[in-house]
């Protein structure tokens, strides 16, 4: 598996718990997706994203999208 697919996985597990939550707890767990849209749109534009470096390090291999 590349970064790349690990990053889009886990940021749909993240927006589907934090739906999840809001659903369950508590309206305020809606931040927690609003955050990673946030983090999305940002990654887009920079190609800074924390995970990755994290993935990279773990050595998995990069996708086409964070090199």
């Amino acid at each position: 598996m590349s970064t790349d697919r690990f990053f889009m996985l886990f940021a749909g597990i993240v927006v589907l718990v934090s739906a999840l939550l809001a659903w369950l707890v508590s309206p305020w767990w809606l931040l927690l997706a609003a955050f990673i849209g946030v983090h999305l749109i940002q990654a887009a534009f920079t190609g800074f994203c924390p995970l990755i470096m994290i993935l990279k390090s773990m050595g998995l291999k990069p996708g086409e999208i964070f090199r």
